[in-house]
């Protein structure tokens, strides 16, 4: 007499990817595809919200020939007088209003008064090298400043990390997800 066992296979569905509002801010693609398990659930992210103001953000964070004119590290705010009244530097206060959601600069944040990376990544070569020569240090930090100001603090905080070339810090989408996901991108000779 011979038994014989019946395996049966689980069958998993696989959830279907989050669905974005119509055009999402860059901090919200980049969590949606950071959050996928696998390395083609993040590449379908990355190809369904396509814009050339994310390819912007990752072309200078993953390209080594982009040169940041920006100094390293925390963002200062511009004038003493904001300094007295608001305590910390501006990138402090940039967490503090992403963690809390109370903003530590006097601003709302119910998005009214806000722009977006994806409405403001034309600008960006004047933060890069080769972009705008003719601006001073002051006025590009300046610039810079205002820029981060008006951004959603979660758009801001992407574009302080991306500034320093660390925004796999904070997201894991690597520069292979990257290269798969816009395969148009040039990398390199930029400088």
């Amino acid at each position: 007499m011979t038994t014989t066992t019946t395996k049966t296979k689980k069958t998993t569905t696989e959830k279907p990817i989050e669905t974005l509002p119509t055009n999402p801010f860059i901090f919200e693609i980049l969590e949606l595809a950071s959050k996928q398990r696998s390395n083609a659930k993040k590449v379908e992210v990355l190809k369904t919200y396509e814009h050339d103001s994310i390819k912007s953000i990752f072309i200078w964070n993953f390209d080594e020939t982009v040169i940041s004119l920006l100094p390293e590290g925390d963002v200062p705010y511009a004038d003493a007088n904001d300094q007295s009244v608001y305590s910390g530097t501006l990138s402090d206060n940039l967490k503090k209003e992403i963690v809390s959601g109370e903003s530590a600069t006097g601003q709302d944040l119910d998005g009214r008064g806000r722009t977006s990376l994806r409405r403001e990544y034309q600008n960006l070569y004047h933060y890069v090298k080769g972009g705008n020569n003719s601006l001073t240090s002051i006025r590009r930090e300046m610039m810079f400043i205002n820029l981060l100001r008006g951004l959603h603090p979660k758009e801001a905080e992407v574009l302080l990390l991306t500034k320093d070339k660390n925004l796999t810090n904070k997201y894991k989408i690597t520069l292979e997800n990257v290269k798969q996901a816009y395969q148009d991108i040039r990398w390199g000779g930029r400088s």
